[in-house]
């Protein structure tokens, strides 16, 4: 039997990536949602919900997002904040059909020279639509190379930063 992440139908998989920066400076840029399309080519925008104003526990967003064949298809996506622990994760599950969608987790590892950052996505239940719609458009595929783009812009953008910006 072929790996999860090997599989015809999304399940999971990751990328990761070392960024010469701190896991709070980056754990900061990630964790403010509002930000996320500056970093990932599917996501074009995110906006709290429910009084929510930052990363928390339980905060709701919702997400729009723009994705396939020329980016041609959009959909926002409601969300809740799974895991907020500042420097070492920060995790999300989005919601379709009142239903949990998929987990998108961020992991912060300090290592020589700055952190490992791994984004990670987990498929928990989608529709029966998507899953046909995956396979023409090799969802898999799209989504590395979503999480690379993602990882690379992060990357770009928090070395730019000065290191006096990492200073609380």
């Amino acid at each position: 039997m072929a790996p999860k992440n090997q599989r015809w139908w999304l399940t999971q998989d990751s990328e990761q990536i070392a960024i010469n920066a701190t896991p709070e400076r980056l754990y900061q840029m990630v964790a403010d949602l509002r930000r996320m399309g500056e970093w990932s080519p599917e996501c074009q925008a995110v906006e709290w919900e429910d009084g929510a104003t930052g990363p928390a526990e339980g905060a709701r967003f919702v997400g729009h997002n723009r994705g396939g064949p020329r980016g041609l298809m959009r959909w926002s996506r409601g969300g809740r904040v799974l895991t907020a622990e500042v420097g070492r994760e920060f995790a999300f599950v989005t919601e379709e059909g009142g239903h949990e969608s998929t987990v998108w987790r961020y992991r912060f590892e300090p290592v020589a020279g700055g952190t490992q950052v791994t984004e990670s996505y987990d498929v928990k239940r989608i529709p029966v639509w998507a899953r046909i719609l995956d396979v023409p458009t090799n969802r898999h595929r799209e989504l590395l190379e979503g999480m690379r783009h993602t990882l690379q812009q992060l990357k770009t953008a928090a070395e730019a930063m000065s290191p006096a910006s990492d200073q609380p």
